[in-house]
């Protein structure tokens, strides 16, 4: 089985595209839901309740409500997608590009420009105004679309590049979510949080004492999940802080994992090599020289590294772009070129393009420019201008926030500004993604660069 999986998952990465499959996911979302007849069904599909029940207790649920397939794929399928993004980010801290304090600083700056300007900007443009309490909404920057961008030119793109924005796109989303928990959560329940925090104490304490076992880790991880879920706190970020508590060090280093396989093949060349070669039933002695270097092979593997490499297909190929195909389908029918450049229209758009374009290449501008950090290895700043024009494309965590600050009062017209804010959010991302495609596809080498970590 083992094999098999292996050899499913060598043929994705050779033959399909991560972020092809993503585009191809919200291009069909969008189409669907733009054509009558299917647009009912495919509205409809989101609707329906899923559970995990064992008894009257049901694993997904928010609040005693079942989830919506929706809700499950944005709460719990997307705090898989962030308990990898997490694994990655943690091996980078100790092993990476991320392994210096220096390194690290480049990627936060960018992130709190990348916050801080678009929300002064919405302040600015917003004030006394109606919807002027959803200036939180440009912060964050989706690392599902802007990823899938940067997948689309392959290996062209540095290592180090990449690097530097899934950190700051992680850095930015934690950003979001302590807004969201400081002034948009009027109905936290900090017992549910400190419970929480228990069990984060325990999975660290977990990693101090060398547990290896994933089960150990995922098991408390899905109990800390469902406690953030029905705490009032968006769910995602129990997955990053989950990842950060699985333990990088393996059990074996190389060099002991290397000298139990050689003791192991040693005790069998004693044996004799006839007997070797006719011998279909293997003896007890030498089933259990077969299940030594079958447990070190497993033991030189730290948890992080192998939960990390098993998960990456079925996150880049099902879980972000069932994300995008769920999340993507907007109607336009009904929407007005010149409703573009009035409004919260028009304050959205400039927030989240201009703003986090600003905020992301200025404030990185000024950490190099003062020599508190260099440039991610490889980049030159027309590249760094790039990935800016990319953390334009605000998604799941914006999305969240919108919800939340006009998801009260009138119910119809809580519904219509959050439509509407979605198509906003979905028009400025793909301006944000084609335009930092396009800068990075005219300012990247044509060959593919060397990536050394």
């Amino acid at each position: 089985m083992n094999n098999v999986f292996y050899t499913a998952r060598k043929t994705l990465r050779n033959y399909a595209n991560g972020g092809n499959v993503l585009i191809f996911a919200s291009l069909l979302a969008l189409l669907l839901v733009n054509i009558p007849g299917l647009n009912s069904f495919y509205n409809g599909l989101w609707n329906h309740t899923i559970a995990l029940q064992i008894g009257s207790f049901n694993l997904f649920s928010h609040h005693g409500e079942p989830m919506s397939v929706m809700a499950f794929i944005n709460d719990a399928l997307m705090a898989v997608f962030f308990f990898s993004v997490g694994l990655e980010i943690k091996r980078e801290v100790l092993v990476g590009e991320l392994h210096s304090f220096r390194k690290a600083l480049l990627p936060v700056m960018g992130a709190i420009g990348g916050m801080a300007v678009p929300v002064l900007i919405f302040w600015i443009m917003a004030a006394d105004k109606p919807y002027s309490g959803g200036m939180a909404i440009p912060m964050a920057t989706d690392i599902a679309f802007s990823l899938g961008v940067l997948a689309m030119l392959g290996k062209r793109v540095p290592l180090s590049l990449k690097i530097f924005l899934t950190t700051l796109a992680v850095v930015d989303d934690i950003g979001g979510i302590l807004v969201i928990a400081i002034f948009y959560s009027a109905d936290i329940n900090f017992w549910l949080l400190l419970i929480a925090a228990g069990l984060l104490i325990v999975l660290m304490l977990g990693a101090i004492l060398h547990i290896q076992s994933k089960i150990f880790y995922l098991g408390i991880g899905a109990i800390v999940w469902f406690l953030f879920l029905n705490a009032g706190i968006h769910p995602t970020i129990a997955g990053v802080l989950i990842a950060f508590c699985v333990p990088a060090r393996p059990v074996f280093a190389p060099k002991g994992y290397i000298k139990t396989i050689r003791r192991n093949i040693g005790l069998f060349s004693r044996e004799d090599e006839e007997k070797l070669i006719k011998r279909t039933i293997l003896s007890h002695q030498q089933m259990n020289w077969l299940k030594e270097i079958e447990t070190a092979s497993d033991k030189v593997i730290s948890p992080l590294q192998d939960l990390e490499d098993s998960l990456h297909p079925v996150v880049n190929y099902l879980i972000v772009p069932l994300f995008a195909f769920a999340n993507a389908g907007i109607y336009f029918g009904d929407l007005q070129i010149t409703s573009l450049f009035s409004g919260i229209s028009l304050v959205i758009i400039v927030s989240l393009i201009l703003g986090k374009f600003l905020g992301i290449f200025c404030l990185s501008w000024i950490t190099v420019k003062f020599g508190w950090a260099r440039l991610p290895e490889g980049c030159n700043w027309r590249q760094m201008g790039a990935i800016a024009l990319l953390g334009g494309i605000g998604f799941t965590v914006s999305l969240f926030i919108a919800n939340l600050s006009f998801g009260s009062g009138d119910a119809l017209n809580s519904l219509l500004l959050n439509e509407r804010l979605q198509r906003l959010r979905i028009s400025a991302g793909r301006f944000a993604g084609i335009g930092g495609y396009l800068a990075l596809h005219f300012t990247l080498p044509k060959k593919s660069a060397v990536n050394v970590s």
